[in-house]
């Protein structure tokens, strides 16, 4: 892959996630379709505001949630520090973020602020422990939402990348299998970003990075998956996670997405399949079954995405950077460029991260 190519599957990742962000704004967790179909009518098609009452009231069409506000966060570390600065990130959470919110549920910039963050919020401010103290238990997908900026920082890196990644997401969230999922999720974007195919062979190149040690996680098995040989009483990998499930789901999904005998129809309701709340084995599925369906169409797989509902932000998001790095930025329509409140500002960012990635 040329340097041109590998540069605009990076800026289609990273702007891919922000457009997703901006279009489940004002349409954002309503489990109720009849009433979001009330509101926003029976297709969303495009950036629309919040109704009074709910989640980000006040906001405007084509802005970004806090979720894409800590994705510019952190891209704007990697973009200045040129690598993954742990203490570059948690210096700017500390000065440029946490005094903007209190705590609560519905305050601060972006109009939410999401549960790991609350908990990180209230152990570093109001109880003054140090980072690597202040990370909560939520399953929830908010550290893939800006740890993808490190996933397309590190996606000629798979060793750098999980490294990386797991380090980022440890500061605000401990559950081992979010901690694997997310990881798991990233790998996948850097494989995207390199040029494989979310296909059925994916997993396939995945694993072949588990057992030559770039990706840390535990395999038991042999080749594609077989039996231990006799006489090994240790696994041929160990690793950091307890299993490579998480990497092998995103074949088996994709695998589904294509088989014509397996359809969801309309494609919005893989949120009804794999389900609508905000839990990464919700999440994660899903943006991997329309990134995969709809893997040439950045359009139909972000509205898709959006339109099932339910916690849409994060599908979104997940599904825009997946999407946006198979289609790269000239396969996004200009349309949804034009409308996110400072795109000029996010591509610019973006095109600097793509710099330092070599071929």
């Amino acid at each position: 892959m040329n340097s041109t190519l590998l540069q605009d599957r990076i800026t289609g990742a990273l702007m891919g996630a922000f457009i997703g962000d901006a279009l489940a704004l004002g349409p954002h967790w309503y489990y109720d379709l009849n009433e979001m179909h009330a509101n926003y009518g029976p297709w969303i098609s495009d950036y629309s505001e919040p109704k009074p009452g709910r989640y980000h009231a006040g906001m405007k069409s084509g802005q970004s949630s806090q979720a894409g506000l800590l994705l510019a966060l952190t891209l704007r570390s990697l973009v200045d520090q040129g690598v993954y600065d742990e203490a570059d990130f948690c210096q700017r959470m500390d000065e440029e973020f946490f005094p903007l919110i209190d705590g609560s549920p519905m305050n601060g910039p972006g109009g939410y602020t999401s549960q790991s963050i609350r908990a990180a919020w209230k152990l570093r401010v109001v109880e003054g422990l140090p980072w690597g103290q202040v990370a909560g238990n939520a399953d929830t997908t908010e550290a893939a939402e800006r740890t993808l900026a490190i996933a397309v920082r590190y996606a000629m890196n798979s060793a750098e990348l999980a490294s990386a990644i797991t380090k980022n997401t440890v500061l605000t969230q401990t559950d081992g299998t979010v901690v694997a999922m997310t990881v798991a999720y990233g790998a996948v974007l850097g494989m995207l970003i390199e040029g494989h195919q979310l296909d059925a062979e994916l997993s396939s190149k995945l694993m072949e990075r588990v057992m030559d040690g770039q990706l840390p996680f535990h395999a038991v098995t042999t080749g594609n998956l077989q039996a231990p040989k006799p006489g090994i009483t240790e696994p041929p990998r160990p690793g950091r996670f307890p299993s490579p499930d998480a990497l092998l789901t995103p074949s088996n999904i994709a695998a589904a997405a294509r088989d014509p005998d397996i359809r969801i129809e309309p494609a919005w309701k893989v949120s009804l399949v794999y389900g609508m709340p905000c839990a990464v084995y919700h999440q994660f599925p899903a943006a991997y079954y329309l990134a995969a369906r709809f893997s040439d169409n950045f359009e139909q797989a972000v509205l898709n995405a959006v339109n099932g509902g339910g916690q849409n932000q994060a599908r979104a998001i997940l599904t825009g950077a997946l999407v946006g790095a198979q289609v790269g930025l000239s396969g996004i329509p200009e349309r949804f460029l034009n409308g996110l409140e400072h795109s000029e500002e996010l591509l610019k960012d973006a095109i600097e991260l793509a710099a330092q990635v070599q071929v």
